[in-house]
């Protein structure tokens, strides 16, 4: 990259050391990869230390400090597009352009990897190439892309339909089917004024909806009496959950009404500047959800002086880059300024101490839209729909074995059942409540009901027949956490990789009982001393399958002795040949069978593990 070019990339971004993130992604579309000279004259740039802006390129999956190639394709590897076929497809690719998976071509053009949900689960197999999503992978387009690639067309003169993204929308309620105009809300709640707004958002009981379900008249009175010299809404658009997609679909199809409860948010708390977070998967909605936002401000709905009515509100947008833990509103804000996306000690809470230190209110896409029509409709209205303790509804996004996936709203309290009807699914074994984040349901637990007092969820619910082996599930979610896991705390970086591992090691038949024990101690203690929700979650889901599947774990036990993963005999194979040995003597067998290995199990340390390694995440390997 020349000098200019990253000079006009710097000075787009007011030489901001906040934009950091988004300076380092500018760079890399136009230069694929981030080289050290380049990391250097950034640096220099911001008037930051080098290492500041080597530690936040080092930590997103979809920034590169090494050559990357000209076509980097990363096929989604949640377990919805394993069950649609990805994993053979992806060999197919890998095949017809002879390279090894994970590997740059010796030639430097391609490099063909995994990455994690790209939230296309209703319409996979699904991968990123060059960060653009194409969706309903086949064997003929993974042919024609294979020619394409090996032809050097352009990403960009790929098969437009390649790239559809349908909105897969199977039951609307009242906030699908609302009929507003965009502005509409935002004059009533001009109209209600802020106290007005917030006491109707009380009466609403409206919940966040990324899954805490915490009260929204809460924080927002929380932060609107903070004190600050400025006040800040986000709207965190970061859905990472494994088999979420909803907000994918508000942004795409309902963005102004996100936009007006954005700018509500913004009445309510004193605010006149927001934040759209935008996951890296979803690159391809920037252009235009940017292009909305500058019409809305050419017609008076965002801006100084909105409406002429004295309130002024204005929205930038971020753009994320492959980090599911930025989905914590505190990892977001740090990530939002320019930081790795570690998540804060806390207290202090955003509401207090958020966005550069300032109050700050972080919402989730749908919740916003929901505040939107509360304006307007008003909380009592909005009570009378879902349960006294889960007010509203709530959409779910639908994947897996069903007929029709895809986005569902209902009311809080409808059944699991009604949920699975509506669907298509049949012969149902388990259904995930909140993606691989959330407790799993067994046949005996459909008649539950969606709702905060019974079965939370942010909105992911993925479902399994009895065609599928859910200790697969179960070691597809726990490589999940390993590798998303940002290295912070200790229980969460050793917990996850070490439950993978133990997952690895049934997978490969030499489990014993002691394996088991082992996992559903690390639930025990990563629940207890993580320092983030992702570690309290990581074995939920995990941990149900082992207590309502144990006949698919215990199958895999070949042994009711403690089983080390790694098998040094087997491993001094390559010494025996040399030496031209194979006789008893130069066997362990007898010497390890002395071992009480029942009582106490030998020590192994990493090296237990090696046979069957986890992909490990830029956070672990920066782990000395």
């Amino acid at each position: 990259m020349d000098a200019s070019e990253l000079d006009r990339i710097l000075v787009q971004h007011r030489r901001e050391p906040s934009q950091l993130l988004q300076i380092l992604i500018d760079v890399q579309e136009q230069s694929g990869w981030l080289p050290p000279d380049v990391i250097s004259a950034i640096a220099s740039a911001l008037a930051v230390p080098r290492v500041r802006v080597e530690s936040t390129a080092s930590f997103y999956s979809f920034l590169h400090t090494q050559p990357a190639g000209e076509y980097r394709l990363l096929f989604s590897d949640n377990i919805t597009d394993r069950m649609l076929g990805n994993t053979g497809l992806m060999s197919a690719l890998c095949e017809q352009l002879w390279l090894e998976p994970g590997r740059l071509s010796e030639d430097g053009l391609v490099r063909v990897d995994t990455t994690s949900c790209t939230g296309m689960c209703d319409q996979g197999p699904a991968l990123l190439a060059n960060g653009r999503a194409i969706t309903r992978l086949n064997v003929d387009r993974i042919d024609e892309m294979a020619h394409l690639v090996r032809s050097r067309v352009p990403i960009g003169d790929w098969p437009p339909e390649w790239f559809e993204v349908a909105d897969n929308i199977q039951r609307r309620d009242v906030l699908l089917d609302h009929r507003l105009s965009p502005g509409e809300a935002l004059a009533a709640a001009l109209d209600r004024g802020a106290a007005g707004l917030l006491a109707e958002i009380e009466r609403s009981s409206l919940r966040g909806r990324g899954g805490a379900g915490f009260g929204s008249d809460i924080k927002w009175r929380s932060c609107r009496d903070a004190w600050g010299d400025a006040h800040y809404v986000i709207c965190n658009a970061d859905e990472g959950e494994p088999g979420t997609f909803k907000d994918r679909v508000l942004l795409n199809s309902y963005f102004d009404l996100v936009v007006d409860g954005m700018c509500i948010a913004g009445l309510a708390i004193g605010s006149s500047k927001g934040f759209i977070y935008l996951r890296g998967e979803y690159r391809y909605l920037l252009d235009r959800l940017q292009a909305r936002l500058a019409q809305r401000r050419e017609q008076g709905l965002l801006g100084r002086n909105i409406m002429g009515r004295g309130f002024s509100f204005d929205i930038d947008i971020h753009l994320g880059a492959g980090a599911y833990i930025c989905g914590e509103e505190s990892a977001l804000i740090e990530s939002l300024e320019g930081k790795p996306g570690k998540p804060r000690i806390r207290p202090p809470f955003p509401v207090t101490n958020g966005y550069r230190g300032q109050p700050t209110t972080v919402n989730n896409v749908e919740t916003l839209a929901l505040a939107a029509l509360i304006a307007v409709r008003g909380g009592e209205w909005f009570r009378t729909i879902g349960t006294p303790a889960s007010t509203g509804t709530k959409l779910l996004s639908v994947s897996g074995d069903v007929a029709r996936p895809g986005i569902y709203e209902f009311p809080f309290g409808v059944t699991v059942a009604d949920v699975l009807q509506a669907a298509g699914a049949r012969d149902t074994l388990a259904v995930t409540s909140a993606g691989a984040a959330g407790h799993c349901l067994d046949e005996h637990e459909f008649g539950r009901r969606i709702a905060f007092e019974d079965v939370a969820t942010g909105g992911s619910i993925m479902v399994f027949d009895r065609s599928r082996d859910m200790l697969e599930v179960a070691r597809n979610f726990a490589h999940f956490f390993a590798h998303e896991s940002c290295g912070f705390c200790t229980p969460c970086r050793v917990g996850t990789a070490v439950v993978a591992r133990l997952i690895d090691k049934l997978a490969a038949g030499r489990g014993s009982p002691y394996d088991l024990e082992e996992m559903a101690k690390m639930h025990v203690l990563m629940q207890g001393a993580s320092h983030c929700g992702l570690g309290n979650t990581a074995t939920i889901a995990v941990n149900d399958m082992l207590s309502r599947f144990p006949s698919v774990f215990e199958s895999r036990l070949q042994s009711s002795e403690y089983e080390p993963a790694f098998d040094l005999d087997a491993a001094l194979s390559r010494a025996r040949q040399m030496t031209g040995r194979d006789d008893p003597g130069a066997h362990l067998g007898s010497n390890l069978s002395a071992i009480d290995t029942h009582r106490h199990p030998p020590d192994w340390g990493d090296a237990a593990y090696a046979p069957f390694p986890a992909t490990p995440s830029p956070a672990e390997d920066e782990q000395p």
